[in-house]
């Protein structure tokens, strides 16, 4: 027989399953139109079960935004680390980046929430957070290349990074609209700061 879930445990469970199914409305209806009563009745849960587990919606929108980052990072990593050599990492970046970037429920996702949360200094200020540490993550990626390759970057590992997420942000909202534009010019960004340095 199966032993009983804890109180904390069982929390932990409905808190995760509110945030995957606010995930799933969010990335195909749009996070504006979702009403936090839709994520209830589509989880299973009353609405008091949401307000339980997160305050706000905002704060419901915070938990999908840090899970979508989780995933977009993972699959990155997996499509760059997964090969041997640059050429082929550089590839591996080419082919996330045109399967990703532009990806319209994302695009909008980002986007909306941080349109409607302007006026809120708080979120403002975790969503600051959040770009820092997406920042830190691709600027370590990028070392780890660098380092892996004997290659000593042209520019320090956190100025490429925001260099790529700049243009990768531009090119999702333009993909968005056109999903016929390349990404050709973040992947020779990519490969000019990764190829074009003189060796350690």
């Amino acid at each position: 027989m199966a032993a009983r879930m804890t109180r904390k445990e069982s929390h932990a469970q409905t808190r995760e399953r509110l945030v995957e199914t606010a995930k799933r409305l969010f990335l195909a209806d749009g996070y504006n139109v979702t009403s936090l009563e839709k994520v209830a009745a589509e989880a299973g849960f009353s609405k008091g079960a949401v307000y339980s587990n997160f305050a706000t919606k905002h704060e419901l929108g915070l938990a999908v935004i840090d899970v979508v980052h989780v995933e977009r990072a993972h699959s990155l990593s997996e499509a760059v680390l997964s090969h041997d050599t640059m050429t082929e990492r550089i590839e591996g970046f080419a082919r996330w980046a045109d399967e990703n970037i532009g990806d319209v429920g994302w695009t909008a996702l980002e986007v909306e929430f941080a349109t409607s949360t302007r006026h809120m200094p708080e979120v403002r200020t975790e969503l600051a957070a959040r770009r820092r540490s997406m920042t830190a993550v691709l600027g370590s990626l990028i070392q780890v290349q660098a380092d892996e390759m004997g290659f000593e970057l042209p520019i320090s590992a956190d100025d490429a990074a925001v260099q790529l997420l700049s243009l990768g942000i531009g090119l999702g909202v333009q993909r968005a609209i056109d999903p016929e534009m390349p990404v050709s010019a973040l992947v020779d960004l990519l490969r000019s700061l990764l190829e074009s340095v003189r060796t350690a």
